[in-house]
Formats: C-alpha cells, sequence, structure tokens
C-alpha cells in the first residue's frame, strides 16, 4: 500500500526546479505530512536487539521505512526518505578513525586529534573502514528501493561537513581554544577536510542520482542535481568574525562544488551569521531554526525577512495554524515550508488555502 498525495512527483520536481531558481510558481514551496486518511494503524517493525544491529539491519531499515511510508499523506513538494538512520557512524570522523558508541537513538564519538597541536596533515578516509563499506550497502538499498513516483527517494546521508567534523576529530572543548590560539591553522584544516567531504560526497552520489534523478540528503528537499544542506552547528558557540575569518572559506568551497545547497542554520545563537551566509554568491537558500525550546520561526520575522531581501530562498518549519500569517509577511517567491497536520483533510486544505494566500511580494 502506498503513500496518498494531492498530485504527481513530475510536477513537485517541476515545482522545486522553480523553487531553486528563485523563480514563483504560484504559491510557496510546501512540504505536508499527515496521517492517511483511512489507513488502519499497525505495529512498527520489531526493532533488533542491539544498537548495533538497530543502525545496521537493512532488512530492518526498509521495512521500518515502508511501514512510515505507508500510513502518511505526502502532500505539496513531500516526500519520504529512504531510511532516516543517521546517528554519527556513517560520517567523514569515523572514516577518519574516531571511535563511535551507538545506543538505540543516537551515537557519540571520541576524538583522535588530541595533541597540543592541531595535526590534521595525515588524516584520510579508511576506505576499508566497515562503516565506510556499511555506508555503499545502505546506499545501494535506498537506490534499489527507491520509487519516485511514490515519492520514496534514497538519500546520500548526513556524513558532517563545516566546522562540525573536525569538532567530531578534535573535540568541541579543545576546537574551541584553537579557533583562539591558531585560527589559521583551523582555517586550512577546514579547507583539507572540505575536500575530502566532496571528494567523498561525488562517490555516494554517483549510487544514488540515476534512481533519485538528483540527489536528497538528510534535510527534506530534492534537486536535480548535487544538493547537501551546508551546516556548522559549532558556530554557535564562536563571535560573527570568527565565523567569517576562519569557516566560511571552506563553507564557500562546499556551496561551489554543489549544484544546489540549503544552510542550517541551527539554534538563535547561529543568527548572527545570517548577514555573512547572504554574501555567499553559490548558496541559494537558508533555513532559520530557532532550536530546541525557542519559539518559533516566525517570532523572528526581522531575521526571515533579512534572507529574503538580500534575495535567498527561505526554508522554515512552521505549525499549520502559522502558515496563514507567514504568507501575509513573506514573500511567497522562494518560501518554503514544511508543515505537519492532524488529518489528511486539514493538510489538503491548507494546500488550497496556500495558493488563495501566496502573494509575490517585495520584502525589506
Amino acid at each position: 500500500m502506498a503513500c496518498s498525495s494531492d498530485s504527481s512527483w513530475a510536477e513537485a520536481q517541476e515545482h522545486y526546479r522553480v523553487w531553486w531558481a528563485h523563480e514563483a510558481f504560484g504559491r510557496c514551496g510546501l512540504s505536508v505530512h499527515a496521517p492517511k486518511k483511512g489507513h488502519t494503524p499497525t505495529d512498527s517493525p520489531s526493532r533488533p536487539a542491539t544498537p548495533e544491529e538497530r543502525w545496521t539491519d537493512l532488512d530492518y531499515f526498509s521495512a521500518l521505512t515502508r511501514w512510515q511510508h505507508d500510513q502518511s499523506f505526502l502532500g505539496g513538494e513531500a516526500f519520504d526518505n529512504w531510511c532516516w538512520c543517521y546517528p554519527g557512524h556513517m560520517t567523514l570522523a569515523v572514516y577518519m578513525g574516531c571511535p563511535i558508541t551507538l545506543d538505540f537513538e543516537t551515537g557519540w564519538a571520541n576524538p583522535i586529534l588530541k595533541g597540543e597541536e592541531l595535526q590534521w596533515q595525515g588524516l584520510k578516509l579508511d576506505m576499508s573502514h566497515r562503516y565506510w563499506k556499511f555506508h555503499f550497502d545502505w546506499l545501494r538499498r535506498g537506490a534499489a528501493e527507491t520509487d519516485p513516483a511514490d515519492r520514496l527517494l534514497a538519500s546520500v546521508g548526513a556524513f558532517g561537513g563545516g566546522g562540525d567534523t573536525l569538532a567530531w576529530l578534535r573535540g568541541t572543548d579543545r576546537l574551541l581554544y584553537d579557533v583562539s590560539d591558531r585560527p589559521a591553522q583551523v582555517r586550512e584544516a577546514e579547507l583539507f577536510l572540505m575536500d575530502m567531504w566532496c571528494r567523498a560526497y561525488d562517490q555516494f552520489y554517483a549510487v544514488t542520482k540515476e534512481a533519485v534523478a538528483g540527489s536528497t540528503c538528510w534535510f527534506p528537499l530534492w534537486a536535480p542535481g548535487k544538493f547537501y544542506a551546508v551546516q556548522n552547528d559549532f558556530s554557535y558557540m564562536i563571535s560573527p568574525k570568527m565565523f567569517r575569518e576562519i569557516f566560511l572559506p571552506a563553507i564557500e568551497k562546499q556551496t561551489n562544488f554543489l549544484d544546489y545547497s540549503v544552510y542550517h542554520v541551527d539554534g538563535e545563537g547561529a543568527f548572527a551569521h545570517v548577514d555573512a551566509l547572504c554574501e555567499l554568491p553559490r548558496l541559494q537558500a537558508i533555513q532559520i531554526l530557532p532550536g530546541a525550546g525557542k519559539p518559533s520561526p516566525f517570532h523572528y520575522l526581522p531575521v526571515l525577512k533579512k534572507v529574503q531581501a538580500r534575495g535567498k530562498n527561505l526554508h522554515l518549519y512552521l505549525a499549520a495554524e502559522e502558515v496563514e500569517t507567514a504568507l501575509s509577511e513573506l514573500s511567497a517567491r522562494g518560501l518554503f515550508i514544511e508543515v505537519w497536520c492532524q488529518t489528511e483533510d486539514e493538510a489538503r486544505a491548507l494546500l488550497k488555502n496556500a495558493e488563495k494566500w501566496s502573494r509575490d511580494r517585495h520584502v525589506s
């Protein structure tokens, strides 16, 4: 039994193409999820007995994906990723030697660059690592079970990026000293690691690109080429000056490599870097996510309007009851809203109303 939707995936793909180009198509981009009408709830597949099995059993991933997908209504530009399993075991830091401990919900790594000085030059990807090999098994299984017509797509994964990979390798506390004591070395290490990231991305993308007709990643957007959500959660703890001087060069390298990118601004403390991000010519979109325990993104309307005024696309998670107000304040051009509704009827009504509420307006 497949998910239900309000339109074809081909139509949704065309909306994505228009959205990435920062053009208008009659409403904002809208990804609407809801329980499928008339679906009888069933128990989820039995979880494997150990954390290791929970994160490496491809049959379990397949069954869990199908269970979730079959009970979902996916409206607008919504789709499901094949297997949302990102506890950290499939990341570059692990492939470079960081030991990782898994539990049933997440994972955490131990740093390996422990010396007083930051010595990154000998780092390399271990392509014999069991999790590196597993990453490709995971990608191939996802590609084989991808069904675009049914809005089920294989992701390239969530394997790290600017700042955060180095924080895993070095340890967050130590890296906080490094950005003060040896900023030039951190900047050089970041550029080195980004070169490695781009080479790894090409290998992962090659496995899924034909099945997906482009790509998606851990972030719920599709693009007709190389796409990834750029992020640097470490930046929450540093000044805008440090961010610009130390981390922005590697982020710009990443956006130049990708065909399509959105920057995941995670947490109110990272909003200080929005001005710098808006200067990146190849960054098409910015997500504003206030963080756990914070109010809705709409509470930060000046930041949202700044992103739109600078000509960048804007991605938001909003409650269904906030969509009308958001569309009265923001331009539908380049806006993408992710929404969860309580029922399929509510979701379908929201999609129709969004067409009436959307305006292609100037934002300043």
